[in-house]
């Protein structure tokens, strides 16, 4: 498939895509006329990608990471381990972070609701608004 294509089936833009084979992250061949194209397997690559960057993984990170994903067993390093758990440790900081905001913000919704609960029965009884 054309680049254009895969934008388009992985919700990435083309600048993107290009960006990630300058980065060595993803691969293509080139038709006579210097167009890229892609497998069917980039597809499931660009998406794998677009999680690793949103869960706030760097390029040169991922690339590091990437021949433990094309073959797992061969890859395995003292470093390549060391990056992956502490990329893991850091995504589960952001992970308490989140769910320490979700309560503050739980705690927000029903104080709010309550508020509103409220007003709705002073309204009722009064008639008025």
């Amino acid at each position: 498939m054309r680049i254009g294509e895969l934008a388009a089936r992985t919700g990435v833009s083309v600048r993107s895509l290009r960006y990630y084979e300058q980065q060595g992250l993803l691969t293509s061949t080139r038709t006579t006329g210097a167009h890229r194209l892609y497998t069917e397997t980039a597809v499931h690559r660009v998406h794998w990608l677009r999680r690793l960057y949103d869960a706030g993984l760097s390029s040169e990170t991922i690339a590091t990471l990437l021949p433990c994903v094309d073959t797992p067993a061969a890859c395995v390093t003292v470093e390549t381990l060391h990056v992956m758990r502490r990329e893991r440790e850091r995504i589960d900081g952001q992970i308490s972070a989140m769910l320490t905001t979700r309560s503050h913000l739980d705690g927000l919704i029903e104080a709010a609701a309550g508020h509103l609960d409220g007003q709705h029965r002073s309204h009722d009884r009064t008639g008025r608004r």
